[in-house]
């Protein structure tokens, strides 16, 4: 009996430390894709690894409806670093949990149900969230779906403007598109998206799981264009390899009062792992080290473009959000980089190379991994 949905690679990883993960035969690999973004301080980062096992020794897991001291500064620490007012803090276990609350808290606050979406978006896999994310051979599969979805091109001002109505519960957007290949968003399409739903009275949600908790360069990707959502939804680097997701949300959101629940919200020991990560990325003002080194990095991937030799045909990304676009396969890309420069990256579609490194990072692992992509690539 083994596992049926994951695709394994022929690397069976034994531990971590920092950026590095260590196969069963003591390989030592420089994790450049940090489990889709989930290792945000690295592995085993020693101020969570106390706070786990110190919470597993008083208390594993108590419900929501008790308040939990652990718990409770979760609920302090969001609310207190959330871009403007988003105070009200739903917890969760994913990001895709985060997106279906953040539905449902939408058509609940404003009554309405369609749901405005982006080409190339990708919002998760349960049904809800999966209605909302574009690419076809995600969502083939399962269909039908949840009603009431509309797609717009991403970056496009008027589409926006266009398809926000009336009718409209909600606007998703990913300040930078991840799984689409690393878009950004400029500042003005993001200003124009908060105008357009404060017109309509829909909710403005932004999708910060992937770009969220520092990895762009701030906090939060939408601090970078000066725009608060009526929700915020985040998970993966949150609790540095725990399950844990979040809804925040403006005070006439919760104020609806919607109708939700979930067993395992707030888990304890995830709260404990959780807090540990908030504490240090802000102690350590990871976010702007992720600026400096993203900015530095993005510009060496640059600079290997320029050089016609190589087929790169774009470099793409915020921080430590990187998409390089090569002129042949991705995944043959990474393969070669894995098994031949013991570096681990991952795909955005078949033509883009996605960087989403722990935090930690230096200039001396960019500089490893430029060195081994151009090996790869020439």
């Amino acid at each position: 009996m083994s596992g049926f949905v994951f695709s394994e690679k022929p690397i069976e990883i034994e531990s971590g430390e920092g950026p590095y993960l260590y196969s069963q035969d003591g390989t030592e690999y420089l994790d450049f894709g940090a489990s889709y973004a989930v290792a945000a301080l690295g592995h085993a980062h020693p101020a969570v690894v106390e706070a786990v096992q110190d919470q597993v020794e008083r208390l594993t897991y108590v419900q929501a409806s008790y308040p939990v001291d652990v718990r409770t500064e979760t609920y302090e620490k969001l609310a207190a670093l959330a871009p403007g007012d988003l105070e009200n803090v739903w917890l969760c276990n994913s990001g895709t949990e985060a997106n279906e609350a953040a539905m449902k808290f939408a058509r609940n606050a404003t009554g309405d149900s369609k749901i405005v979406a982006t080409k190339r978006g990708f919002h998760g896999r349960t049904m809800g969230a999966l209605a909302m994310t574009w690419k076809k051979k995600y969502k083939a599969p399962f269909e039908p779906l949840a009603g009431g979805v509309e797609f717009v091109d991403y970056g496009d001002a008027d589409a926006l403007a266009e398809a926000v109505d009336d009718d409209t519960a909600a606007l998703f957007l990913e300040p930078v598109q991840g799984e689409g290949g690393i878009h950004p968003a400029s500042a003005e399409y993001l200003q124009t998206a908060r105008e357009v739903t404060a017109e309509a009275g829909a909710a403005l949600v932004f999708d910060e799981i992937q770009t969220g908790v520092g990895r762009t360069g701030t906090l939060w990707a939408c601090e970078g264009a000066g725009v608060v959502p009526d929700m915020l939804t985040t998970a993966k680097g949150i609790a540095n390899g725990l399950p844990l997701g979040a809804t925040l949300c403006a005070d006439w959101i919760a104020d609806a009062d919607p109708e939700h629940g979930s067993t395992f919200s707030g888990g304890p020991v995830v709260c404990a792992a959780t807090n540990a990560t908030l504490d240090a990325l802000i102690e350590e003002e990871y976010p702007s080290h992720a600026a400096d080194v993203g900015e530095y990095l993005q510009g060496e991937l640059r600079a290997l473009a320029d050089d016609e030799s190589v087929p790169v045909r774009e470099v793409r990304g915020q921080g430590l959000m990187i998409g390089v676009e090569v002129k042949r396969g991705a995944n043959r890309v990474l393969r070669d980089l894995a098994l031949n420069h013991q570096v681990l990256a991952l795909p955005a579609g078949r033509t883009v190379v996605r960087l989403l490194p722990p935090l930690v990072i230096d200039r001396e692992d960019a500089d490893q991994v430029v060195d081994a992509i151009r090996e790869v690539l020439s």
